[in-house]
C-alpha cells in the first residue's frame, strides 16, 4: 500500500466498535483511575484488563495500542475544563485567566497528563480537546485577534500553563512520596535550603522572604504572576496584524 494510502494511526481516525460487552467508556474510566493512583509507568493493557476483569485482548477491540489509550484518557480529562462563553470583548482577559486556571487545576489533579501531551499522537482530534480549543479561540477572537494570531495566542497560553504544571506536578509527586504535607515537607527542608544558599545573597533573601508563608499560596501566586505577564504581552498585540 502506498504511504499516502495508509490509515493514520489514531483512535480518532478509526470507526468505533458498537455493542461490545466492554465499552470504550469503561476502559477509559478505569485507565484514568489507574493513572491517577499509580502513575504513567504503571499503565499497561494487561494491568488495565485485570482492573476490568477482562482479557487484554478484549481491550484491543477498542484501542490498537497503549498510544491510542493515552489519546483517549487525555481527551477524557480535558472534558473537565471550564472555558467561559465568549460574550464580552472587555472580559476576554478574565475569561482567559479562568480558562488557564481550569487547565492548571486539571493537570494537577491528573499529574501524569502534562508529561504525555508531547507524545499522544492526534489527541487534538479528540472531541473534548476540540471543544476546549474552539471555546478558547472564540475568547481570543472576541478580544480582537485575527484567526491566525488567535491560534498562536491560545498555543502560547496553553504552553505556559502546561510547562508550569509539569514542574509543579513533579514537585507535588515528590512531596507525596515523602508522606508529609506540603507545609511539613517545606518546613523540614528549609534548614538545608538556607544553609545551601548561605553564599548566594539573592537566594538567601528569597528564602527569608518566603519563611512562614503557605507553600500552596506561593505556588498560586507564582502561577498567577506568570500568567498575567503572558496576558500583558497578548493584550499589547490586540488589533495588530501581519506579525509586526
Amino acid at each position: 500500500m502506498a504511504a499516502e494510502e495508509r490509515p493514520i494511526p489514531s483512535v480518532w481516525t478509526r470507526p468505533r466498535r458498537q455493542r461490545e460487552q466492554l465499552s470504550r467508556e469503561q476502559i477509559v474510566s478505569a485507565a484514568v483511575s489507574l493513572l491517577d493512583a499509580e502513575g504513567l509507568a504503571a499503565l499497561s493493557m494487561r494491568k488495565l484488563g485485570t482492573r476490568l476483569d477482562a482479557e487484554a485482548t478484549s481491550l484491543y477491540r477498542h484501542v490498537a495500542n497503549k498510544d491510542e489509550l493515552i489519546e483517549l484518557v487525555v481527551d477524557e480529562v480535558y472534558g473537565e475544563l471550564r472555558v467561559p462563553d465568549a460574550d464580552d470583548p472587555a472580559g476576554w482577559r478574565e475569561s482567559t485567566t479562568r480558562s488557564a486556571h481550569s487547565l492548571r487545576s486539571m493537570a494537577l489533579r491528573h499529574p501524569w497528563v502534562a508529561s504525555v501531551l508531547g507524545q499522544v499522537g492526534l489527541a487534538s482530534l479528540g472531541p473534548n480537546v476540540m471543544h476546549m480549543s474552539d471555546r478558547m479561540l472564540a475568547l481570543l477572537a472576541v478580544a480582537g485577534f485575527d484567526s491566525e494570531e488567535a491560534d498562536q495566542a491560545m498555543s502560547t497560553v496553553i504552553a505556559y500553563v502546561i510547562g508550569t504544571a509539569i514542574s509543579e506536578a513533579a514537585y507535588l509527586s515528590l512531596v507525596a512520596r515523602s508522606g508529609r504535607s506540603e507545609q511539613d515537607w517545606v518546613t523540614s527542608l528549609r534548614p538545608a535550603a538556607e544553609q545551601a544558599a548561605r553564599d548566594y545573597p539573592r537566594l538567601r533573601e528569597s528564602h527569608t522572604a518566603q519563611r512562614g508563608k503557605d507553600p500552596e499560596r506561593i505556588r498560586e501566586e507564582t502561577f498567577e504572576y506568570g500568567l498575567q505577564r503572558v496576558l500583558d504581552g497578548l493584550e499589547a498585540r490586540i488589533g495588530r496584524t501581519g506579525g509586526s
